[in-house]
């Protein structure tokens, strides 16, 4: 599925976490689908259950995974009212990445080609 860094100095749970994102946002992981079950996770990363408990946890409280009891984990439908809090949290982290950029003198034309080509990269994903 994917590997860790054991170089990179972020918490393993976090790079779990961040993988998971990655996979159900290019599109590998489709809503409703299940995801590996924590204990085969360990076991194919060789790391302790209670990381992936830990990085499970986290995308649940994101919104990107749900759980059912005794069935595991799958990947969270997109619900506009359910996500419009992290939506609000994602949009001040961009104001904050702005502000920054545009203190480092990046030209707000390459800026806004940046987001373009982001955009239509991530809306031709929903189209494949």
């Amino acid at each position: 599925m994917f590997q860790l860094d054991y170089m990179d100095h972020s918490p393993l749970y976090e790079q779990i976490k961040e993988k998971i994102k990655a996979l159900i946002i290019n599109g590998v992981l489709k809503p409703n689908e299940r995801v590996p079950s924590v204990r085969e996770l360990a076991q194919s990363l060789t790391i302790n259950p209670n990381t992936i408990h830990k990085a499970y946890k986290e995308l649940e409280l994101e919104g990107y995974i749900y759980s059912i009891r005794a069935k595991g984990s799958f990947v969270t439908p997109i619900n506009a009212k359910r996500n419009q809090a992290r939506k609000d949290d994602l949009l001040l982290e961009i104001d904050k990445l702005v502000l920054e950029l545009a203190y480092m003198t990046i030209p707000k034309e390459q800026l806004i080609s940046r987001i373009e080509e982001i955009y239509s990269r991530g809306r031709q994903r929903e189209n494949d």
